[in-house]
């Protein structure tokens, strides 16, 4: 069936407008429960990370799933990852996240968990679609749902963080700032560092509904590399808004992004026979951490953008490690989801174990320059069997040889054609993004007037 409600990610808007309003919201707790109830299930947990409007959407998908017989735990705010760790801790038949992740504070979102933590089967979404068109109804008093809240779930998640970095795993003379972009980490993250024995500095813990993401945490490092630079820490950690991407900066103040972070893990892993299989990455993970790899002879296979991608390629091939440049890192045999917390937990791990700085650890992979240019249309069309832009492309791959690629990623979402370009040569790179754009908006725009 058509979609009306669900993107890749859950629903998503902005606040106050369709689909993110309170009555929507109400009606969707209710879909949700109908759905779970007609299965015979009846739990669910909700948490949410510190934008204002959370709290009108948890009580909105309170009465909605009451109203449909099942029972709620609330666990307040907690990271995205933390949910879908306590969706199979208190065995719920589903887990619910409030969140927008790295957007700004007027923007929210709802993301479903399944019973595994996993993301929720298309059929289940659909079955969700099914019910929003029909008619609200509530089942009789003595079978409403009850409320329930969960005061120990932040300490719950902090002991599971702690132990995935193994039962002797110490942080002692380390010096870290962290960074939690007054978001959903805000009282998890900085208790996991400092009870594993780390000197902790905290910065992006003080939410206030309307600050979060705001010049702070994985989209905005700035702050972070002030700090790291100002007090002489050896790394900086970066959590978005619900605490699911990871930017690191090391003692030096340079960024290591996604890509690194996943590099750094996966040579740890493979060095103690730990990493099963090989390593998934993207369509626009660069060239640099692939090439990386297969001089250790570490599979490497790319997936669409998207984590819920990168999952299921990870899946497909019973492999354990993968994520994406922008800081999405699934270490899938301790949580199948991305967690910022737990991939700095493994960065961590890889330091104290090699008696190296990240700023050493980072130097396994040279990137090679990329440039990506947005052709933006009138209005979304296909690019598919478009002969000039076949040309193009492939005129653009015998330039670059075999140390480039090139991308072309028509967005989901918006009328625009994504050029990627890297290779070797930056100003070869620049040329050549520069000139596929041109080619694909000049074959395009006649196709769209």
């Amino acid at each position: 069936m058509a979609r009306k409600y669900f993107g890749t990610d859950g629903i998503r808007g902005r606040v106050g407008e369709f689909p993110i309003t309170p009555d929507f919201v109400l009606k969707l707790g209710w879909a949700v429960g109908r759905v779970l109830a007609l299965d015979g299930q009846s739990k669910v947990v909700i948490g949410k990370d510190t934008r204002i409007s959370g709290y009108m959407f948890e009580s909105a998908l309170e009465a909605g799933l009451t109203a449909a017989g099942v029972d709620v735990l609330l666990l307040g705010p907690m990271p995205t990852p933390a949910i879908a760790y306590l969706t199979r801790t208190f065995r719920a038949n589903a887990g619910i996240v409030i969140s927008a992740s790295h957007n700004p504070f007027d923007d929210n979102g709802i993301k479903f968990f399944s019973s595994e933590g996993t993301k929720l089967p298309d059929e289940v979404e659909e079955k969700i679609e099914a019910q929003l068109d029909l008619a609200m109804t509530t089942v009789c008093s003595a079978e409403l749902g009850k409320v329930r809240r969960i005061n120990d779930a932040a300490g719950r998640y902090i002991e599971f963080c702690k132990a995935s970095g193994g039962h002797h795993f110490s942080l002692e003379g380390l010096n870290i700032v962290v960074d939690c972009a007054n978001g959903a980490g805000y009282h998890v993250a900085p208790k996991v560092f400092a009870e594993l024995g780390a000197k902790v500095t905290e910065i992006g813990t003080q939410p206030d509904g309307m600050n979060i993401n705001l010049d702070c945490g994985a989209t905005s490092p700035a702050a972070l590399t002030e700090k790291v630079l100002a007090i002489g820490a050896d790394i900086g950690i970066a959590l978005d808004g619900d605490g699911d991407r990871l930017i690191l900066v090391d003692h030096a103040g340079e960024m290591v992004d996604g890509d690194e972070i996943l590099l750094i893990i996966a040579k740890s892993l493979h060095l103690s026979g730990a990493l099963e299989g090989g390593v998934v990455g993207t369509l626009m993970t660069n060239l640099g951490m692939e090439q990386a790899l297969k001089q250790i002879d570490i599979p490497f296979i790319r997936a669409k953008v998207g984590d819920r991608y990168v999952m299921e390629q990870l899946h497909l091939n019973d492999w354990v490690l993968g994520g994406e440049g922008s800081g999405h890192i699934v270490v899938r045999d301790l949580l199948p989801t991305g967690d910022g917390t737990i991939a700095a937990v493994q960065v961590l791990k890889a330091m104290v174990e090699s008696g190296s700085s990240l700023h050493e650890l980072k130097q396994g992979m040279t990137k090679l320059p990329q440039q990506m240019i947005n052709v933006r249309l009138e209005k979304r069309v296909s690019i598919e069997g478009v002969a000039p832009i076949e040309q193009a492309v492939a005129e653009a791959e015998q330039l670059l040889g075999d140390n480039g690629r090139i991308l072309l990623r028509p967005s989901g979402t918006e009328p625009v054609v994504r050029v990627m370009v890297e290779g070797v040569d930056e100003q070869l790179v620049g040329q050549v993004c520069q000139d596929v754009a041109d080619k694909v908006e000049k074959a395009l725009k006649p196709l769209v007037s």
